[in-house]
């Protein structure tokens, strides 16, 4: 059977979103618009649709997983010693294509983990990505919807094909914006470091 794909509408995304939230509790896995690429998303408290996530994308249990959350305030759910650096960035950068790694709450679940003690997390520039984050009342798991090592998907015709009838469901939020993934800085020491080179220049993160 194909996976099931629901366009959101711009002026009533709550019909979208309502189908969003029943996937995502019963501990399926969608396909959903950022402002960079489409994402995968899955409960990040369910183990069972972390290990789906990990099993659908062939992603090695060593490699953490991104959440994305609808606003700062979301922080201290996931991640502890919060540095005056990383506030700083995530005023200037947040909403936006910014994902800052945190030292993790101990009780997040160590899958999203893979051994670091680190949470990646990020506010999307999107709006409705936030929209939905906040309508699920929830995080999301925010990898990028391909395979491990694949191309991105800036569609969501494109994520639909890459998973076929895999996933659970395809948000159309449209085509992708962005060019470029997001820029990764590990905040969780007493310097920053840039684990990924993205779109935003490291340049700015300096200024």
């Amino acid at each position: 059977m194909p996976t099931e794909i629901v366009t959101i509408d711009s002026a009533h995304p709550e019909q979208a979103f309502e189908r969003c939230r029943e996937v995502i509790r019963s501990g399926g896995v969608v396909a959903y618009p950022t402002d960079t690429f489409y994402g995968l998303g899955a409960d990040p408290e369910n183990p069972a649709a972390i290990r789906k996530l990990f099993l659908l994308k062939g992603r090695q249990a060593d490699q953490p997983i991104l959440l994305l959350i609808s606003d700062q305030a979301e922080v201290r759910k996931w991640a502890v010693d919060i540095s005056f650096q990383a506030k700083d960035l995530m005023k200037r950068f947040w909403p936006g294509p910014l994902s800052l790694v945190f030292k993790a709450k101990q009780e997040v679940l160590p899958e999203l983990l893979a051994g670091t003690g680190r949470i990646g997390l990020r506010v999307p520039g999107n709006e409705f990505t936030r929209q939905l984050l906040a309508f699920l009342g929830t995080a999301l798991t925010g990898t990028s919807a391909n395979r491990s090592g694949g191309q991105s998907a800036r569609t969501a015709a494109e994520a639909a094909a890459v998973f076929g009838d895999s996933i659970d469901l395809v948000l159309d939020g449209g085509p992708a914006a962005a060019a470029m993934p997001s820029t990764v800085v590990d905040v969780s020491g007493t310097t920053l470091k840039v684990i990924r080179e993205g779109a935003v220049p490291s340049q700015e993160l300096v200024r």
